[in-house]
């Protein structure tokens, strides 16, 4: 029997148009079991609502620390919800982390190896302690492919998508990358409009985790620590309203 809850819906801090509905899941940390459950439960939430314009965003984070990365990479590769739901997968820093170390050796390969590569690497049935420069050869490229393509943010009306969040003040187009995948000081406590040619604009954002999904007046924070004993959460954001889905 399917875990996955449902919370009603509360004002949001965004918007969206008329029959558009976003569907944002946080950080998954190689839950894949967690994340199937909730791919399951978006689906069924579109057959008791269907809505014209929907679209699934995955926040990023899906390596490391967690018991399948492979598969949860692996469901990112298809269609996870129904075929032709547009679906956009966001990088988190952990995914940054990991092709940093592709590229070569020493301190990224350090760094990630510091940040759970063991497992992440032994999901793919690639041995950590086999030469680094030999790792990136013996990833499924279909799975290459997708980690090197993935996104830093995505926009809809209202809302951005980012794993992090951004560095108040500054353009969309001049943010760093090591603020959109990193960020927390400076970020979590910021109250005022986040971008200067988007004052309206809310967040929607993972890597920091919380006990229960945050919606303050400026974002929306889902990362609810899925793999130490939290719940994988999606944001379901439709006209002026969030609501949550859980696995």
């Amino acid at each position: 029997m399917s875990r996955a809850g449902r919370a009603g819906p509360r004002p949001a801090p965004g918007a969206l148009g008329p029959g558009r509905r976003v569907y944002a899941i946080g950080d998954v940390h190689g839950c894949a079991a967690r994340l199937q459950e909730l791919h399951a439960a978006i689906a069924a939430d579109l057959a008791r609502e269907p809505i014209h314009d929907a679209r699934l965003v995955h926040l990023g984070d899906y390596i490391d620390r967690g018991p399948d990365s492979a598969a949860v990479v692996g469901l990112l590769a298809n269609d996870p919800v129904m075929a032709g739901m547009p679906t956009i997968n966001l990088c988190g820093n952990h995914e940054r982390m990991m092709l940093d170390a592709l590229a070569g050796d020493g301190e990224p390969v350090d760094h990630w190896i510091a940040n759970s590569a063991g497992a992440t690497l032994r999901s793919w049935n690639i041995s950590p302690l086999s030469p680094a420069a030999s790792w990136r050869a013996a990833l499924p490229p279909r799975d290459l492919v997708l980690l090197e393509g993935l996104a830093l943010h995505h926009r809809v009306d209202g809302y951005l998508f980012v794993h992090a969040g951004v560095r108040p003040g500054i353009p969309l187009v001049r943010q760093s990358e090591e603020d959109l995948l990193w960020i927390r000081e400076g970020f979590l406590n910021h109250r005022g409009p986040w971008l200067p040619e988007a004052p309206d604009v809310a967040i929607v954002h993972g890597h920091t985790p919380e006990a229960a999904p945050t919606v303050a007046r400026n974002r929306i924070g889902i990362d609810t620590g899925a793999v130490n004993g939290g719940r994988l959460t999606c944001a379901v954001l439709e006209g002026r309203t969030v609501r949550f889905l859980e696995a």
